[in-house]
């Protein structure tokens, strides 16, 4: 698997609203976004700390994207 690039959860959230994510709801910190399909992704939304090494790569999970494309839409 590729190293995935240090990213803030700002950079995280605009990179999903550029892959037609929209935000659904916030409760707190964890901001909940989902697509036409339905498929849901998770941020903690802290704007400008770096998120944990292990964030982004359940994210993109989450959210159907590969570390390629990550890196394409920084």
């Amino acid at each position: 698997m590729p190293k995935l690039p240090r990213v803030t959860a700002r950079e995280i959230c605009s990179v999903l609203e550029k892959t037609r994510f929209a935000l659904v709801r916030q409760s707190g910190s964890p901001r909940i976004y989902e697509n036409t399909p339905g498929r849901r992704a998770t941020v903690r939304f802290h704007a400008s700390k770096t998120l944990h090494p292990k964030l982004p790569r359940t994210i993109l999970r989450d959210a159907d994207l590969s570390p390629e494309d990550l890196e394409k839409l920084l």
